[in-house]
Order: structure tokens, then sequence, then C-alpha cells
């Protein structure tokens, strides 16, 4: 079994990090995300982001990253639009179907999980992307 370079893996925790950033950030689903859960998007705007959750997150992006670059490099992928395919099905596979269960069973709106799918999505089309777009 191969082990993915850890350049290209680094580059993805940081891209799909800034890409959680903006997912939740007020330019796209902040306000819709906050509203849905019944919070007020103005009164709910922290100042700064707490270190410890940002670390968190950094740790989070990194295991992600990884675990899709070893899988990437250990199916011999190669070509964008194959990266591509496979972060697609990844994506069905892994956060569609875990998300998928708490509305179902939980009640969670689905407008929640869609935001939530919807993030997973661009990461887990970022990261094989970069994974085989680096050398």
């Amino acid at each position: 079994m191969q082990s993915p370079n850890l350049v290209p893996v680094l580059v993805a925790t940081v891209a799909i990090f800034i890409a959680g950033w903006l997912w939740y950030s007020p330019l796209l689903f902040y306000k819709p995300w906050m509203r849905l859960r019944g919070l007020d998007p103005a009164a709910a705007m922290p100042g700064k982001m707490p270190v410890g959750k940002m670390v968190a997150e950094l740790v989070r992006c990194f295991a992600i990253s990884y675990l899709v670059a070893h899988l990437i490099v250990n199916m011999d992928i190669h070509h964008l639009t194959t990266a591509l395919h496979a972060g697609l099905f990844y994506w069905v596979t892994f956060p569609v179907m875990f998300l998928g269960a708490p509305v179902i069973w939980e009640g969670l709106n689905w407008r929640i999980a869609a935001i939530h799918a919807g993030d997973w999505l661009v990461k887990l089309l970022l990261i094989p992307a970069i994974i085989v777009l680096m050398p």
C-alpha cells in the first residue's frame, strides 16, 4: 500500500479548511444555516473563532484529506475526471448517507442536511482534484 505525498495532502487540508470557512460564512450559507437552526444570525455572529475549534477543524480537514488522498493513490487514479468521479462517489457513499439517517430518523431539517452535504461535496471534489493535479 502506498502512502500519499504529504505536500498535496497539506494543500488539500488548507483548501478545504478555507472552503468550509467560506461555505458557512455570511457570503454563502451562514444566514440560512443559522435561521434553520432557530438562531438569529446577527446575534450569533461571533467576533472571533476560538483557537481550539480552529485547531480541531484543521485536524479534521487533515484527516479527511489524508484518507481521500490515500484512496486516490491506492486506486492508482491519475486523471482529473476519474478523481472527480471518485470524489462524487465518496460524497454519495459517506456524507450523504450519514446525513440521511438523522433526516429520516431524528427529524433533522433536510435543508440543514443539504447545506452540510453541499459543503462536503465541495470538499470531496477539491481533495482528489488537488491530489491528482499536484506532482
